[in-house]
């Protein structure tokens, strides 16, 4: 069994492009037919970009049609000012280059999660150090011209906590407000724990919140908003599946250096292993999820990072040093 099928059994989607690039690009020995990837190296970081240009690509990575970037920057783990605000720097270049809008756009960001679940907090975290003008354009239109875009913000929580559906909730903002964009973040999830707060995704193919876990909400893209929705996420838990499942995979490449081994290997059913992992995860199964014990405090660095890079993106005139100068 591949490991596609076997993530489509254990109920586990990739929300990150590239990882769902490499694993179709394994499995097929070729490259995956209507995909482009490029990559491009910085200091800090190394930025991939997938482009799903055709349905069959669309079908090959279970991903709507779109330019889908990855920021993969370990020092973004770390503790450095120096090294976060580069990493904020390359985030607001690769921003730029999928808003499309103009310098007067209106554009709303939107931090989806639930702030009480702190693997889930990213976006509520990240509208917390938003520099939100939209209020301000009112009030002295000509002073903010060329310089601070009209931005408003929203974390809307989830299902649970209010009861209504989150793409209900921002629909309703966007009928009154009418912005011309919609940012949406997100945590999500990854198969690689070296992608835990280390990762960021953009998407200009709009978001399903939840999806990742498992717990599919309504879709927030163009064709539910009315306006175009760039996606950004960072990953900030791994499937429990995914993890037992590697840790066979590991264990059972040892057994190549002793033939007899290697053949009992090489005979296990797939779906044997599948009924293992099943059994190891217990009752939990497909809901049980990873995050690192230090979760709180890269919550809190990494959003700082993607509101930073964020601000640069959406107003010309602020450097990756000036915008907390802006924040109340």
């Amino acid at each position: 069994m591949n490991r596609s099928t076997l993530y489509s059994n254990l109920g586990i989607r990739l929300d990150m492009a590239v990882e769902a690039h490499d694993v179709i690009r394994r499995e097929m020995g070729a490259d995956v037919p209507g995909v482009r990837i490029f990559r491009t190296e910085h200091p800090q970081a190394v930025v991939t970009t997938v482009v799903v240009e055709s349905e069959q690509g669309e079908q090959a990575m279970a991903k709507p049609r779109g330019t889908y970037v990855t920021i993969d920057a370990p020092p973004l783990r770390e503790n450095n000012r120096e090294a976060h605000q580069a990493i904020s720097t390359i985030l607001a270049h690769e921003l730029r280059r999928l808003l499309q809008i103009g310098p007067n756009s209106s554009v709303l960001v939107v931090g989806l999660g639930n702030w009480n679940a702190t693997p889930d907090a990213l976006g509520p975290k990240v509208v917390e150090s938003t520099l939100v003008t939209r209020h301000l354009h009112h009030f002295a239109p000509e002073e903010l011209a060329g310089h601070l875009r009209p931005v408003s913000a929203i974390a809307p929580g989830v299902l649970g906590l209010t009861g209504i559906e989150t793409a209900e909730i921002i629909k309703g903002i966007v009928e009154k407000t009418g912005p011309d964009l919609i940012i949406a973040i997100d945590a999500l999830a990854t198969r690689s724990v070296d992608r835990i707060a280390t990762s960021i995704q953009l998407a200009n193919t709009g978001i399903q919140p939840g999806s990742g876990v498992g717990n599919k909400r309504a879709g927030i893209n163009l064709e539910t908003m009315g306006c175009p929705v760039v996606a950004l996420g960072i990953p900030t838990v791994v499937h429990a599946g995914i993890i037992a499942h590697e840790a066979i995979e590991k264990l059972m490449q040892q057994f190549q250096t002793s033939p007899t081994l290697y053949r009992l290997y090489k005979g296990i059913n797939p779906e044997a292993m599948q009924q293992i992992i099943e059994e190891v995860l217990g009752p939990f199964q497909r809901d049980l999820i990873m995050t690192p014990k230090e979760i709180d405090q890269l919550i809190q660095q990494t959003s700082r990072v993607v509101s930073a890079g964020i601000a640069q993106a959406l107003h010309p005139s602020i450097g990756p040093d000036q915008w907390t100068q802006y924040l109340q």
